[in-house]
């Protein structure tokens, strides 16, 4: 069979990304993003249990300008797994399923996660 003159099948580039499928995206991302978090944070742990020398360097590391951006990231991707986490649980009792519903609360989730985490921020 020949194919020349099928219709293609449309790429990514022609559909528009709904906002649900970028948090369904960003959700599995702070999954992930938490789950190397955890890691430093068991190192950090470590570092504090072995002796000054290494807690040193871990504490240096973190308060330069890459740590501070790492640790801005994890605290995003902790409120944002929360709220969204939060709102999967609405889900599971049968609310909030209208289109119109779902797209609020999606924004309404990475609304409050910015604004979770940059309150966070403002106060430490």
């Amino acid at each position: 069979m020949s194919r020349e003159g099928r219709p293609l099948s449309p790429h990514l580039t022609i559909y528009r990304w709904p906002i649900t499928m970028t948090l369904s995206i960003l959700h599995r991302m702070t999954g992930v993003a938490l789950s190397v978090g955890l890691i430093v944070y068991v190192l950090w742990l470590e570092s504090i249990a072995y002796d000054f020398i290494p807690f040193d360097g871990v504490a240096t590391i973190m308060s330069s300008w890459i740590g501070q951006l790492m640790l801005l990231g994890w605290c995003f991707s902790f409120f944002f797994h929360l709220c969204n986490g939060v709102r999967h649980l609405v889900w599971d009792t049968g609310r909030l399923f209208e289109k119109k519903q779902v797209d609020q609360s999606a924004w309404i989730v990475l609304i409050a996660s910015i604004a979770l985490t940059a309150g966070y921020w403002i106060t430490i």
